[in-house]
């Protein structure tokens, strides 16, 4: 039988897929009641992504009962159910319009089916504690005979990765940087990621002023623009893997040095600031601010017991290939290093390549007050930073700060091959007012635009609380929910 322990309520009878919920008690009745709707698939996928809309409906549908007394169970039943059956036939509906699938795609999803499920019936452990699963199940990817067929693919493909690394890889415990930023104490990832241009922007953004970063009720754009090309020029002259960086990560935050790059903003645009990259020539593909891909997620939690949990997952699958028996993609993070021997991010053994997820905490007197991050690549510093400012310089709720159209500079060298360099563009959203365009526009940036409320944009996640309310925030630019309470 398939492996649906990881999707609430979706039960398999004789190869069918159902969606089984219980129905929350009133206050007059004590019933033991479910409701069961057959999902009309027998492809796994497919009624995982079913459930999970039926899901997040009922558990809206419930939370409006609660809150209506005088309802009862039989009419909120018979209310439920069709909402049920409505969002079954949409979901038929859809799958229809898309058209059959073609053999080779069907033969392609079974397959791929049975390599996952295959994948997790031998990293499944049974008995022993928490720790130990744990460590048995690592060991199933990393030396076991997952890791193997991980290994005999790379060796296949003519591939550099071999047991040894698998074997020998472990995931390190490393400090934060932290940033004093508008009475709040902002923690970072270090410089194997963009952690530290969020904290360099935020320490240069902390030294000028909240004055130098607003312009009346608005951002200073021009000010935040000229900040952030001075903090992707330090990233592409400075930042590497740590361990090979030729420079002290926190060098980049001392105030002597911020305050030197503050002095070099000008009232007009600097198409590419010092230390400028070196000229390349153009890949001729299409920019990344028109093709961009989707791929990277966030969550961020709080609790009302001070946990806080701010995360990124993010390794591209849509330009790679899967490892045949595994359902497990080849990591493409590689393209963020480079084939340039000597520089700073050439590809070496051992060598992380600089990865472009950023998530934040955020501690006010001492206390956990703000889980952040977006998916973006090269957008998320300058994402978040733009709520920051509409936050806490500004005095917006947290929902208006995300919700605010934002800009995007691009001059710089993108993350990712083909490594592009765009002098002077900026991006912006076809929302944003008109005086704010034509600021810039005098200023001398090169304007281009976006479309409203685009997913390019990024997608900001916000978790926070107080010592009043806990509140929750997801972007509406891309797919996301959030949600407060005793169980969200």
């Amino acid at each position: 039988m398939t492996d649906l322990h990881r999707t609430p309520y979706l039960e398999q009878r004789a190869e069918k897929y159902y969606f089984r919920r219980r129905l929350p008690f009133d206050s007059n009745s004590k019933s033991n009641r479910f409701f069961v709707f057959s999902l009309r698939t027998d492809i796994p996928s497919e009624a995982r992504d079913i459930s999970a809309r039926l899901t997040a409906m009922t558990t809206l549908a419930y939370d409006y009962a609660r809150g209506c007394p005088t309802m009862d169970q039989n009419t909120f039943k018979a209310l439920l159910s069709e909402l049920v059956r409505f969002e079954i036939a949409a979901f038929e509906k859809a799958r229809l319009a898309t058209g059959p699938r073609s053999l080779a795609a069907a033969e392609f999803a079974a397959e791929r089916e049975d390599a996952i499920q295959t994948t997790w019936s031998a990293a499944r452990t049974e008995g022993g504690d928490r720790r130990a699963g744990l460590a048995a199940t690592r060991a199933a990817f990393y030396t076991g005979p997952i890791a193997q067929r991980i290994v005999d693919f790379h060796a296949d493909k003519g591939g550099l990765l071999r047991a040894e690394d698998l074997a020998s890889y472990e995931v390190r415990e490393e400090p934060t940087l932290a940033i004093d930023f508008r009475g709040a104490q902002v923690h970072c990832c270090g410089a194997w990621c963009q952690g530290i241009s969020m904290a360099q922007t935020l320490a240069m953004l902390e030294q000028a002023g909240p004055d130098a970063a607003r312009d009346g009720n608005q951002i200073n754009l021009h000010f935040l623009i000229e900040v952030l090309k001075r903090v992707f020029a330090d990233r592409e002259a400075h930042v590497t893997d740590p361990r090979f960086m030729q420079i002290a990560p926190e060098a980049l935050l001392d105030p002597a040095f911020i305050a030197d790059r503050l002095r070099s903003i000008d009232e007009t645009s600097d198409p590419l600031p010092a230390p400028a990259a070196p000229a390349t020539v153009p890949s001729g593909e299409r920019p990344v601010f028109e093709a961009g891909c989707a791929d990277t997620s966030h969550v961020s939690v709080i609790d009302s017991a001070g946990n806080i949990f701010s995360a990124t997952p993010s390794d591209p699958s849509y330009d790679t290939v899967v490892i045949p028996g595994t359902g497990l993609s080849v990591s493409s993070r590689g393209s963020q290093s480079r084939a340039i021997p000597g520089h700073l991010n050439a590809l070496a053994p051992g060598k992380r390549p600089r990865l472009t997820p950023n998530p934040i905490l955020g501690l006010k007197d001492g206390q956990p007050w703000l889980a952040m991050g977006t998916p973006g690549g090269d957008v998320q510093v300058q994402a978040m930073a733009q709520v920051l400012i509409g936050m806490l310089d500004l005095g917006r709720t947290p929902r208006e700060a995300i919700e605010a159209p934002r800009v995007a500079t691009y001059a710089f060298p993108g993350s990712f091959a083909p490594h592009d360099v765009h002098p002077n563009k900026v991006l912006f959203k076809a929302d944003m007012p008109e005086n704010l365009i034509e600021g810039l526009r005098a200023r001398g940036h090169d304007l281009e635009q976006w479309p409203a409320r685009t997913w390019m944009a990024g997608g900001v996640c916000i978790a926070l609380r107080d010592i009043s309310h806990a509140d929750a925030v997801a972007d509406p630019r891309r797919a996301g929910t959030a949600k407060t309470g005793a169980k969200p």
